[in-house]
Order: structure tokens, then sequence, then C-alpha cells
């Protein structure tokens, strides 16, 4: 059967092999620490697991509404509303499978052929490939390590094209944990609406702040809806990355699109995780300020041994579970890239770890601090100590 074209702009995944690498040592028994994986070690709290319960020993199985059931969406505009102080109707409001899903949508919704989508770079590796599927054309907008990766309206301001149609802004970011300034964030939001061009605001991580302040593209929201919009979901700051919830905030007519498209692929999302979302949505909030502070304890720990290694410069960062280093001092011999060193790594230390280059920075490497704080020093200091065998040999 012959593939579509589209999926030529698709780039394969730069992690497979590792990932591959990293199962067959453990299939001969090697223990194999990953601080890679990009989600919370951390059980769904007990709230939200007994309203699943409920949902199904009262049967609520059957199909929904296709953008979510309406006290949910009413749930999340209050929930977006207590943090942000920004009135939303539920109209406004469409649930998806999981953030990833909503902003597929969102990109196949409002994106033509041809039209330039700005990515701040280091970026979530699917965004590019997102706007491609759509037809889009993504720009990356490259800010390095001595930049704490974050980009400015200037920097913005010269990738701009007559084609320029959208700017992606993810704060706090995955991949580099880094959260702009109340200042940083005001000064691109007010370019981009100046210059008329629409904002995507992922805000995925919100809740995993520790800088004090959280930032939101809601309060333009308020005075330009149809010029923002704002992805969120449950899977980071409530533990439930299986359970497949996200949504997104924008003006009605552009969720009823969204929602009309939604309906020709995955309909509603499954209806025993919306009633679990209700619940977390609606529920005590105290499991987020536990998780917060467990994540934030071990960013300190984390940073404190990285930040330590020889020739390696890694911004301190403010949100999310990640540090994002810049390592290329270590590309010697047949060590080249961020691949190159992750496979020495995974041989040496025995830690899996993702490339800086399925991020679009290949003199970096990701390492995510969601695991036990045991695991993660011990970890830690196996890569540390690995780097400076590789030195040694230099």
């Amino acid at each position: 059967m012959r593939i579509s074209d589209r999926l030529s702009s698709i780039q394969p995944s730069v992690t497979l092999s590792i990932n591959s690498k990293a199962l067959a040592m453990r299939s001969q028994g090697i223990t194999v620490t990953s601080l890679a994986v990009g989600e919370p070690d951390f059980p769904t709290p007990k709230h939200i697991c007994d309203a699943a319960k409920e949902a199904i020993d009262a049967n609520f199985s059957k199909y929904t509404a296709v953008a979510g059931i309406p006290e949910l969406r009413e749930a999340a505009a209050l929930y977006l509303e207590r943090l942000y102080g920004v009135p939303l109707r539920k109209e406004c409001i469409l649930f998806g499978a999981g953030g990833k899903h909503c902003l597929y949508t969102f990109f196949q919704t409002t994106i033509n052929p041809g039209d330039q989508v700005l990515i701040p770079s280091p970026y979530w590796l699917s965004y590019p490939d997102m706007v491609a599927l759509a037809g889009g054309v993504p720009v990356m907008v490259k800010a390095s390590a001595e930049q704490a990766f974050k980009v400015t309206p200037d920097m913005l301001e010269r990738a701009v094209t007559e084609k320029t149609k959208m700017l992606v802004l993810n704060s706090p970011s995955n991949p580099t944990g880094a959260v702009y300034t109340e200042d940083e964030f005001s000064a691109i939001m007010d370019w981009a609406i100046n210059k008329k061009i629409a904002v995507l605001s992922d805000e995925i991580y919100d809740q995993l702040n520790y800088s004090g302040k959280t930032t939101s593209a809601l309060p333009w929201f308020a005075h330009y809806p149809e010029q923002i919009v704002v992805a969120n979901g449950l899977s980071k700051s409530f533990a439930m990355t299986g359970w497949r919830v996200g949504f997104i905030a924008g003006h009605t007519d552009l969720i009823a699109k969204m929602a009309a498209l939604q309906g020709h692929s995955t309909s509603n999302i499954c209806s025993i995780a919306q009633k679990a979302a209700l619940a977390a949505l609606t529920g005590p909030m105290d499991c987020i300020e536990s998780m917060r502070e467990a994540y934030r304890r071990r960013r300190d720990m984390a940073y404190a041994i990285v930040s330590s290694w020889p020739n390696v410069l890694c911004p301190k960062p403010d949100g999310a579970f990640y540090l994002f280093a810049d390592v290329h001092a270590y590309y010697t011999g047949a060590i080249r890239s961020s691949k190159d060193l992750c496979t020495y790594l995974l041989d040496e230390a025995h830690v899996a770890l993702v490339p800086g280059q399925a991020f679009g920075d290949d003199a970096c490497v990701r390492f995510s601090y969601a695991v036990n704080d045991t695991v993660l020093h011990d970890a830690l200091t196996a890569v540390g100590e690995a780097l400076s065998r590789l030195a040694s040999k230099a």
C-alpha cells in the first residue's frame, strides 16, 4: 500500500535506537536506570481514582458530547479562573485525549499550507511535526544555554515573514524547564499582539513552577480571544499521564470547529477518564503542592550534581521536571553528537537519557528528575563518573 506523501515530513525518533538498546540490556539482566521518561513517578491521587471507580460502578460508559461532558468543561473553566482570574465560558473549553491530541487538532484546524509557525528552540519534539502534518512550515528560533534557553521579541522579530501566522510558546518548558518571568512573558505576548500573530501558549506544566510566579496567556485571551489559545491538561499536574486527558481554551468559534474535526477522529475521550478529571479539577489541590515540593527538592539535588561537572553548562530550571545540559565539550573521538553521548552513557553508566537532537539542540542532553531521590542521585553520580572517564581519554 502506498504511504501518504504528507508523512515524508515526519522525522524518525532519534531515541529509538537508545530505547531499543536499553531494552536489550535489561533482557540480559543488566539494570538500566531511565532518566528519559517525561511523566510523574507519583500515583494518581486516590480521590481521582475513586471517582473513576464510581463511574464504572454507575455504568457511565456511553458516548458523551465530543468536547466533553458539560460539567467537566465548566470545571475546567472555573479551574483556570481560580488560577488566573480570567472568567471563561464552558463553550471555550474542549477536552481531548491528552494535551498532545488537543495540540494536533488545533494545528489541523488553524493552519493552511505554507503558513509559517515560529517555534522557540529547544522545543517539545512534536511541535514541528504537528505543524508540518497540517501543511505548515515550522520556523525555529534558537535560544542557547547562555540565554537560559529563552527567546526575546527581537529574536522573534528577525524570524518573521509575510507568511508568519503563529507563535508557539511553552513555559514552563519541555525540555529545558525554563520559565519566562512575568516581564519576559508580557514582552513576547505584547509583541505578538501588536504583530497580529496568533499565540498558542502550551501551559501543560503550569503547576510545576518553582519560581513563585506562574505566567499564563489567559489575561491576553480575555482581551484578544481570536488571537490567543491556551493548552493545558491533567497529565503532569495530577500525575494522570495514562488517563489521556488534556484540554484547550480558545474562542468559542474555534472550539466549535475543533470539536467538529475531533468528531471525525476520536469523538469524545473516555467517559470514565472524564469523571476522574472532574474529580481532579473540583477536588483537593494539596496533592499538587506535595508533588511540586518533591520535584523542587529533586531539582535542587540534580542541579547541584550536574552543575558541578566540568565543562557542562546547565541553566537552573524553574519549572517542569527536566534539566537540559549543554555537554558538547564531551564530543570527542567517536562521540560527535548528543545521540552518540547518550549511547556511551547507556553503555558506561547504564543510564538512559534523551539526546538534545530530539529537541532541536544537538549540544545538549535532557535529564528527567521525575524519579525517586535515591535513584536520581545514584544515576547522576554514575553519569558524572562516566563523563570523567571519557574526558580522561580525550
